[in-house]
């Protein structure tokens, strides 16, 4: 008996397989990276989003691949990033590695003498849920950027920070002068920011595992 369920016509076959070369290349590797990392709740994945004008910014100014950045979150024995674009949210994890440009992402964990902190900080990053993106990176808790959520759910539960703040006027703003003005009435050189990069070189991380 045949099996039915098989394309018989040329173009019934060509659309087969054009969905497997999707499922080949869209699928597999992103998880075949997650293959790779074993998550733990706590766990700050790195990323660089799609390009467009602010992901070319946030990447420029900071010299690094890097423009954004969540929370590794288990929930209902499935692992979201708690992440602030658009708003502050849960994403599922397999689905936040696939929007990455290719596929590509890094971990950094807190050292063991630090995991203590975990729970706490997960709990301080739950208050932000729903909260705004905020285009002007401030550090008000009105609206949050994706390194400040994670910078202030560690600074609210441990009353440390977690990397280097540092100011605009350190970083390689002027290529995006431009851009930059197109959102501030000035450029803000003393606004002190909390980068992606800043926040994956603090003293209490360390990389385990980067497909880069």
């Amino acid at each position: 008996m045949k099996m039915k369920f098989l394309p018989t016509t040329k173009w019934a076959k060509i659309r087969l397989g054009v969905l497997f070369l999707f499922l080949f290349y869209m699928v597999l590797p992103p998880l075949y990276g997650m293959l790779q990392y074993k998550p733990k709740e706590g766990d700050m994945i790195f990323q660089s989003l799609p390009f467009g004008e602010l992901t070319k910014v946030i990447e420029g100014v900071t010299n690094s691949p890097y423009s954004h950045v969540g929370l590794l979150v288990k929930k209902n024995n499935v692992w979201y990033v708690r992440e602030a674009i658009g708003e502050v949210k849960d994403t599922l994890l397999y689905l936040w590695v696939l929007r990455g440009r290719g596929d590509s992402f890094a971990v950094f964990r807190l050292k063991e003498p630090y995991q203590k902190s975990i729970p706490k900080m997960m709990k301080k990053s739950e208050a932000f849920l729903g909260c705004p993106y905020d285009f002007h990176y401030g550090l008000d808790d009105e609206k949050i950027y994706c390194s400040e959520l994670i910078f202030k759910a560690y600074k609210y539960a441990t009353h440390k920070n977690l990397g280097k703040l540092v100011r605009l006027k350190e970083l390689n703003w002027k290529p995006h002068e431009k851009f930059i003005l197109s959102i501030e009435n000035k450029i803000p050189l003393n606004r002190e920011i909390i980068t992606p990069q800043d926040l994956s070189e603090a003293k209490e991380l360390y990389l385990v595992y980067s497909n880069y």
